[in-house]
C-alpha cells in the first residue's frame, strides 16, 4: 500500500488549497480514508474522514471550511481547504486502515 500526498504549499490567510492523496495497493472506495494533520509541538489530529458509503466527518475546527472527497476512477482522495487560517499550518497526512500513512505535505498559512 502506498499513499502519496501532494498539493501543500504556502498561502495567505483566507486562501485555499486542495490536497491530493493518490493511493496504490488499495481501492479508496473500499476503504475509509482519513486526513490527519500535525502542527509543530502538537499531537497528530484527525481532520476529515470519508467512509466506504461516502459519509464524511470533520473536526470541529474545520467544519464548513474543509471538504473531503474521492475520485474513484483516479483512486485518489482530496481535501479541499478554504478560508485557511494560520492555525491550519501543519503537515497533512493521508491515512487508511490505521496503519498506512503517506509521507505528508506541508501547509503553511501566513497571516
Amino acid at each position: 500500500v502506498q499513499l502519496v500526498e501532494s498539493g501543500g504549499g504556502l498561502v495567505q490567510a483566507g486562501g485555499s488549497l486542495r490536497l491530493s492523496c493518490a493511493a496504490s495497493g488499495i481501492t479508496v472506495i473500499l476503504n475509509s480514508m482519513n486526513w490527519y494533520r500535525q502542527a509543530p509541538g502538537k499531537q497528530r489530529e484527525l481532520v476529515a474522514a470519508i467512509t466506504t458509503s461516502g459519509r464524511t466527518n470533520y473536526a470541529d475546527s474545520v467544519k464548513g471550511r474543509f471538504t473531503i472527497s474521492r475520485d474513484n476512477a483516479k483512486n485518489t482522495v482530496y481535501l479541499q481547504m478554504n478560508s485557511l487560517q494560520p492555525e491550519d499550518t501543519a503537515v497533512y497526512y493521508c491515512n487508511t486502515r490505521a496503519t498506512y500513512w503517506g509521507q505528508g505535505t506541508q501547509v503553511t498559512v501566513s497571516s
